[in-house]
């Protein structure tokens, strides 16, 4: 018999299974505008009133040695190491360029460099990342930030690491997806147990501040079986934070992707077995179910960013710093500045034109209504925080709550009546069955889902 107060539902998750956004923005990217007025992200960027904000900075650096067939990011895989010069050439301009919009006296708490494989960069070029964005930028000093950067432990050595914890950064994110050989072949990503640990065990010895893991359910081969010799690898690892993501299987959008024997997939039902061993299995050994599919230790920043009430969501997922402008360099980056997104061109040589001819790289982008300002705030408080206060959201926005959100407190009544959610006269709570599903009680509060094709977004599950 199902425990109706249980976190995993197979039930409730398989009724609401659905495409739907991530929202590490709203309006998503979908709403971004070819016209956009590059005015609006100057005049953003340059508002006095923001100055109490800290910044983010985001450096997307695009380049693979080896392609993982699952992957949908946007990325180049090659082996010619001599693109990354030409490609640090136009990130240290575009730094400069940037740099001339913003008061660079605001502190820089948080940067993130994610790609593609951010290591794909010698140890030089990143010192030389580095240094452009202090000369340019005020960075906090190591106690008072979170400096992040993507690794694949195939291409990193406890020397790598240790440049790096010297170069600043404190947050390391490793890459794994899963440590069975034969899902790794069908992914064409072969990374032995001892890589992934030999990096983890030197980012410990040199003081980095918390170790993040990837994986991803779903892959070809996978079982319920498979996937739990990964799980208890991973918890004698002990990362202090675990993303395990659910594959999205878009081969008409990723091409990569047709290199994988769809038949080798494992079957809904299957994935639904494997995220109720990843919930059950984390969870007993004290990871905190932080929302969607991350988890963290209890005494990592980002399960206390929770309890406190703190966590935001950005383009890189779940944030401790909720009130940064964020400022995206590199190809496809994208910033949020103000009620501004930003986006610069997505290929290489339209951003390294623009950047060339010493201009900014952004060619897409939005400016936020009223209207997409309380919704993105109450789509950021059920994805952070699990509930709504309806008194805040009527003292900040001069709004009835019942009355405004009227229809989609109505459409709420069916996940209320599943136990996702409770509903008073105060609140609206995500119940303890919904927090898996919290994407899509999200997605009622956003007016633009009838307006685009849901296709082009993941499973909610």
């Amino acid at each position: 018999m199902t425990n109706a107060n249980s976190l995993f539902r197979p039930d409730l998750l398989a009724k609401y299974s659905a495409n739907g956004p991530r929202y590490t923005s709203y309006p998503t990217a979908l709403q971004f505008r070819d016209d956009f007025d590059l005015a609006d992200y100057l005049r953003a960027a340059a508002d006095p009133g923001a100055s109490a904000a800290d910044l983010s900075l985001y450096f997307h650096i695009p380049f693979c040695d080896t392609v993982c067939f699952y992957c949908g990011c946007n990325k180049i895989a090659t082996k010619n190491r001599g693109r990354a010069r030409p490609y640090l050439e136009q990130l240290k301009r575009e730094i400069a360029l940037q740099a001339a919009c913003f008061d660079t006296r605001r502190p820089v708490s948080q940067l993130h460099l994610g790609g593609g494989t951010p290591t794909f960069m010698s140890n030089d070029e990143l010192a030389e990342l580095m240094s452009a964005a202090r000369e340019h930028f005020t960075l906090l000093p190591d106690s008072e930030a979170e400096y992040s950067i993507e690794v694949d432990p195939r291409e990193a050595s406890p020397d790598t690491i240790a440049h790096l914890r010297k170069l600043g950064f404190n947050r390391l994110s490793l890459g794994v997806q899963d440590f069975d050989p034969l899902v790794q072949q069908a992914i064409n990503r072969i990374q032995p147990l001892d890589m992934t640990a030999s990096v983890m065990q030197a980012a410990r010895h040199v003081g980095f501040h918390s170790i993040g893991v990837d994986l991803i359910y779903g892959l070809p081969h996978q079982t319920v079986s498979s996937f739990s010799r990964t799980l208890d690898t991973m918890i004698e690892l002990a990362p202090d934070r675990l993303s395990v993501f659910a594959y999205a299987h878009m081969p008409k959008l990723f091409k990569m992707q047709r290199q994988m024997d769809a038949a080798a997939l494992p079957s809904p039902a299957a994935r639904l077995a494997i995220l109720q061993r990843v919930v059950e299995r984390l969870t007993a050994a004290g990871y905190v179910y932080i929302g969607m599919d991350h988890f963290a230790l209890p005494t990592d920043e980002l399960a206390r960013a929770q309890a406190q009430r703190t966590l935001h969501r950005n383009f890189q997922g779940y944030s401790t710093r909720a009130e940064c402008d964020l400022i995206g360099f590199g190809a496809s980056s994208i910033g949020k500045v103000g009620d501004v997104y930003a986006q610069n061109a997505k290929d290489l040589p339209a951003y390294g034109a623009a950047i060339d001819a010493g201009r900014l790289a952004i060619t897409r982008g939005v400016r936020l209504t009223a209207d997409d300002r309380l919704r993105r705030d109450i789509i950021t408080q059920l994805m952070c925080n699990l509930e709504l206060r309806f008194d805040e959201f009527e003292a900040m926005y001069g709004i009835r709550f019942a009355d405004t959100f009227e229809p989609e407190l109505e459409r709420l009544r069916g996940f209320e009546q599943d136990g996702l959610v409770s509903v008073t006269d105060r609140k609206l709570e995500v119940r303890t069955a919904g927090r898996m599903l919290v994407r899509n009680i999200a997605m009622v509060f956003d007016r633009y889902l009838g307006q685009q094709t849901l296709e082009r977004f993941s499973r909610t599950v």
